[in-house]
């Protein structure tokens, strides 16, 4: 279920209304996985602005490489990386948000930080050292982080950056639910795996808005993060499992 040394790479990205944001975004991908099997799902969550426009552009030049999945209405972010995951064709799964905040030159970091973790980790985290969004989204931030971490032990300063690195089919066995992206390494732990972590360094948003708003990533969490508490204490035990013949 874990990746092989030479694992193929799936970049998934969700967006809603990012296409000045995704046509940069696409060419730094590019640059830091060259040489490398991958392949970059973008998952357009209802955008109403010209992204599949410029997703339409270049995915004729890219070699089948972009993929272009589509929302019919907004459906959150949450969701847009579950779509994502479930098209995904390669061995690993490396997440990214599409506001163009997220650096690429991390990508091969955190995936090659989960292959040499061996085949009992199931997620390498990316950790935020400097943050560039306003001081309220911040705050709102650090409070869910501490209350995350206070009851869940999950070991995670920040769960809620968008670069993760997971084996496809460890990801695909989590259980689903709206805020579930921000639960990743709580929810991996469950499954018996263990969690690597690689700091990263945020960056200003160039072009737009958030589009998924400050109550989607703070306090709503906090009502997530009961749940999450919930399904922990409902697995006491996971145990090892193999064909005997």
């Amino acid at each position: 279920m874990n990746p092989a040394p030479t694992a193929s790479i799936t970049v998934v990205i969700p967006c809603r209304n990012e296409a000045d944001n995704v046509a940069f975004l696409l060419d730094e991908v590019d640059a830091a996985l060259a040489g490398r099997d991958y392949e970059i799902v973008i998952v357009d969550d209802g955008s109403t602005d010209r992204t599949a426009e410029v997703l339409a552009a270049r995915m004729g030049t890219s070699g089948g490489r972009l993929r272009h999945i589509r929302h019919d209405r907004s459906a959150g972010q949450s969701a847009a990386v579950r779509s994502g995951v479930w098209h995904a064709a390669k061995d690993i799964v490396v997440t990214m948000d599409g506001d163009g905040q997220n650096d690429p030159a991390y990508l091969p970091k955190l995936a090659d930080a989960l292959m040499a973790a061996g085949p009992g980790c199931g997620i390498a985290a990316g950790q935020r050292l400097k943050r560039t969004d306003t001081k309220l989204k911040q705050l709102s931030s650090r409070f869910a982080n501490n209350l995350r971490e206070m009851i869940l032990r999950d070991g995670t300063r920040d769960s809620g950056c968008g670069l993760k690195a997971l084996p496809t089919a460890v990801f695909r066995q989590l259980p689903f639910f709206d805020g579930w992206h921000r639960y990743l390494p709580a929810l991996v732990i469950r499954e018996g795996y263990s969690v690597v972590h690689i700091d990263v360094t945020d960056r200003q948003r160039r072009f737009g808005k958030s589009n998924y708003g400050i109550l989607d990533r703070g306090l709503r969490g906090v009502l997530d993060l009961f749940g999450v508490w919930w399904l922990r204490r409902r697995r006491k035990v996971v145990p090892q499992v193999r064909e005997v013949k």
